[in-house]
């Protein structure tokens, strides 16, 4: 046998364990989301005797899933169309005005990314409350303030690569410099803007603690709701399971639909 062919016959093992590895914990939650309660503690490898929709089916009434999903949708789909709206802006105005002040700015968005959410929860919290803004509207505030560091950093990164001539063609044709943004810049600027997106999409879906600490029972996400579940003295895993199932539905339909988009914007901004 020929060394090159040896060598990918090797890779090709390779990442066949290492697609076993990153696929188990999803065949761990789907095949046991089919089981009772009984058969998860009984072995949680194998498959179930019997697949049943029981437990999708209670999962979705104890979730109350069609609220908690628009209120997960609402909370997910404006704070990152504000991110993006907002971060792109103050990426593109420090990137093309080349100065001190501009560069101090950037390094104190970046350094941002640093401070830890916990550091900084409990007197944030204390002073949203003091201004009656622990709800969605306050939650959604928050989500850009944590979200802009990295997104800032991702689109002035990007905006190295466009050309300034572009910004004064715009100027001579008449344009303002929010119509040369809005109609010239961030066009261009579509992969990173799904780059930034998808990472801010998944973090806020997910979250827990933030929404834990600011929102009430009526508006809670499906990571809150997911907690039903888990009890002081109980743990219904066939249930969470289940509705954990139910829960990654959305974003993984999302991630199909925009896979190029996000390969792209990745390998953009790796290249800047």
């Amino acid at each position: 046998m020929k060394k090159g062919k040896r060598n990918l016959i090797i890779i090709e093992i390779v990442g066949l364990l290492l697609a076993l590895l990153w696929i188990s914990p999803f065949y761990l939650m789907i095949v046991n989301a089919f089981k009772t309660k009984r058969e998860i503690f009984e072995g949680v490898l194998g498959v179930p005797d019997e697949f049943t929709s029981t437990n999708f089916v209670q999962a979705f009434i104890d979730l109350d899933f069609l609220q908690s999903l628009f209120n997960s949708l609402l909370v997910t789909g404006v704070s990152v169309g504000i991110l993006i709206f907002f971060s792109s802006m103050a990426g593109y105005a420090l990137a093309r005005n080349k100065s001190k002040l501009s560069g101090l700015l950037l390094l104190m968005f970046v350094s941002a990314m640093l401070i830890p959410f916990q550091s900084v929860m409990i007197p944030l919290v204390s002073l949203f409350g003091q201004v009656d803004m622990l709800n969605q509207v306050g939650l959604i505030f928050m989500y850009l303030g944590f979200g802009s560091s990295l997104s800032i950093f991702l689109y002035h990164g990007a905006m190295t690569g466009v050309s300034v001539s572009l910004d004064e063609a715009a100027i001579i044709d008449g344009a303002n410099k929010f119509q040369t943004f809005w109609y010239i810049i961030l066009p261009l600027l579509k992969p990173i803007s799904v780059t930034v997106a998808i990472l801010n999409t998944i973090w806020i879906w997910n979250d827990y603690l933030l929404p834990s600490l600011v929102l009430g029972e009526a508006n809670a996400t499906i990571p809150l709701k997911m907690f039903y579940f888990f009890g002081q003295y109980t743990k219904q895993w066939h249930l969470a399971l289940a509705g954990l199932t139910i829960a990654i539905i959305p974003v993984v339909i999302g991630y199909f639909f925009a896979q190029k988009q996000i390969i792209e914007g990745v390998a953009e901004g790796a290249v800047k």
